[in-house]
């Protein structure tokens, strides 16, 4: 199998490069408009991996641009975030599609801007800088004016000279920016909620599915039911969590431990086949689940319909 080729990325000066931009003014941060690249001189044609953050807001954007999953483009003004070490695919436009005028900006930031601030810890809780494509953060107007206010507050600090506050107040910046954005993302799972709620039936299709077929013998795990929505763990998690208050294992556990009572009290088979049957690998592990879920154990559970 042919090893597939990436274009790495280690600093922000590398980047300007690439895009034919002149040398950042400040070395571990840098704000790019859309309108400041010149894509038909720029050709990226490998997937490119960055070492750094990036937060996309674009509109029109020629081409498109595969992460995670799915293909997706620009057509409306949302937010996408990429952590260090993620990979993104740009897909040129053909020929016979008209081009428009980009509009849009591009904030990255080097981890080492946050290293010993709060924000350093912070930012892997975020989960939409692990998000597929799909599942971009879409802006009102409002929002997109609020959010573009921060970024010009950022890219005015970064053009000043650099001095002992610089640091903290560009740092405080970043976090207002993603306090903001997990605020528009979680409201997101109300006003998209038709959205989420196809997503959530699917999600019981398949665990229902899954556990009619008798050929399965593993446990099913979050990211086996993420692969099969087309979206992250972490989404999938979320938007179940806003949807029903409860996590995607949660809503796993509570199928085994359904399919478990079923089978207690309607066959004769022991508590170790049912446990193999379940996908446990240790029928202890079966049996110390289904008491912390239900307060008692198996047997007791089984011997209770006798």
């Amino acid at each position: 199998m042919k090893a597939i080729a990436y274009k790495v990325l280690n600093s922000i000066s590398e980047l300007h490069t690439l895009l034919n931009l002149k040398k950042p003014s400040h070395p571990l941060i840098s704000v790019v408009n859309a309108d400041d690249v010149d894509m038909t001189t720029v050709k990226i044609t490998e997937p490119v991996v960055f070492n750094f953050y990036v937060v996309n807001l674009k509109k029109n954007c020629q081409g498109k641009i595969r992460y995670g999953q799915q293909y997706y483009d620009f057509d409306e003004g949302v937010m996408t975030f990429v952590s260090p070490s993620q990979r993104l695919e740009i897909e040129e436009s053909s020929a016979d599609v008209p081009i428009e005028k980009p509009d849009g900006w591009m904030l990255v930031f080097h981890p080492d801007l946050i290293q010993g601030f709060p924000l350093a810890k912070k930012i892997k809780e975020y989960g939409f800088f692990s998000y597929a494509v799909n599942e971009a953060l879409h802006l009102s107007d409002k929002e997109d004016i609020l959010i573009t206010g921060i970024i010009e507050n950022i890219k005015d600090e970064i053009e000043l000279n650099i001095d002992h506050f610089t640091q903290d107040v560009i740092v405080s910046h970043l976090d207002l920016l993603l306090n903001y954005s997990n605020r528009f993302y979680n409201r997101q799972f109300i006003t998209r909620k038709k959205a989420s709620s196809d997503l959530l039936v699917q999600f019981e299709e398949l665990l229902n599915e899954h556990f009619l077929n008798t050929e399965n013998s593993e446990l099913p795990t979050v990211q086996y039911f993420a692969k099969k929505l087309f979206v992250s763990s972490h989404y999938l998690n979320d938007m179940l969590k806003s949807l029903t208050g409860q996590t995607t294992q949660q809503h796993i556990q509570n199928h085994i431990i359904e399919k478990a009572k079923e089978l207690l009290s309607t066959t004769n088979l022991s508590i170790s086949e049912i446990a193999y049957q379940l996908g446990f690998e240790y029928s202890q592990s079966f049996n110390k689940l289904f008491k912390k879920k239900t307060n008692t154990t198996p047997m007791e559970f089984r011997q209770s319909f006798n």
